[in-house]
């Protein structure tokens, strides 16, 4: 029998930007007592973010079969029996993904590309080109997506319909509105979400960035269970009970999936031209 209680959480912190094995070791001491089911990592966890092109992106990111960081945070996971979900620049030859790994007791056992490229991501990673996928850990079904895509319903609503009942969704935001646009996409979906966002501040050349904090649960009727603050590190456990992302009644009547009506939807299928996208 599939558990309904689930003990969920995320890590913000203050990556370092360049400093992976310092990073990997902030997050290990921070999560080396810890006792959870799943737990979600910022964005580009490792690296930190603000690559000044592809070139440096590539030079810092990992593949997962040979990375020393993710094997450590894999040797975490086993001595904590718990998953992770990690933000992290990934390395397939000379493609580089901004990428997400679930990680477990036994190792990787998946991983999310990010489809939608924020601002100048595009100048540093390749999109994404893996199918949106569920996985049960614990008796929980997990969707990954990361930061940027909070703006695309599709992801959210596409991963429901495969069956996630938590949303695990590393990022590094900057723009002030995903937070709330978050409890529509719980609530639309009737679904968990764990936003694992960063803080402070990144100066790279005459770049800057600020990042907002504020990471969060969402709950499936759309309230936020817990808030990290704006600008501080927030470790946040908490037990969720997966009942309420099992039911996807609105009200007695109406059901947020059967009363769906996709022949009405097929403008969902097509570029913003009018043409048809492929299939």
């Amino acid at each position: 029998m599939r558990s309904r209680n689930a003990r969920i959480g995320f890590f913000q912190f203050y990556p370092e930007f360049g400093k992976a094995k310092k990073n990997v070791e902030t997050i290990v001491g921070a999560l080396e007592t810890v006792e959870a089911d799943l737990l979600v990592l910022p964005e580009l966890a490792l690296t930190g973010y603000s690559f000044r092109d592809r070139r440096e992106a590539l030079a810092m990111a990992e593949d997962p079969s040979t990375s020393n960081s993710l094997a450590a945070l894999a040797d975490l996971c086993q001595r904590r029996d718990f998953h992770l979900v990690v933000g992290f620049a990934e390395r397939q030859g000379e493609r580089v993904f901004n990428s997400a790994l679930l990680i477990g007791p036994g190792g990787v056992q998946s991983t999310y590309r990010k489809l939608h490229l924020f601002d100048r991501e595009k100048d540093c990673f390749d999109p994404g080109d893996l199918p949106l996928s569920v996985v049960e850990v614990r008796g929980i079904r997990v969707g990954m997506m990361i930061c940027f895509d909070w703006v695309f319903p599709e992801i959210a609503r596409v991963l429901a319909l495969q069956g996630a009942e938590v949303l695990c969704h590393p990022a590094n935001l900057v723009l002030p509105y995903c937070q709330k646009a978050m409890t529509t996409r719980c609530l639309e979906n009737r679904i968990f979400a764990v936003t694992a966002n960063r803080y402070g501040r990144e100066v790279r050349s005459r770049e800057e960035i600020t990042f907002t904090g504020r990471s969060q649960i969402t709950a499936p009727d759309g309230s936020v269970l817990v808030r990290a603050p704006v600008d501080a590190d927030s470790l946040t456990i908490m037990t969720i009970n997966l009942e309420a992302s099992r039911d996807k009644h609105l009200t007695d009547r109406n059901h947020l999936f059967h009363d769906r009506r996709p022949a009405f939807y097929a403008a969902l299928c097509r570029k913003g031209d009018g043409s048809s996208l492929p299939v």
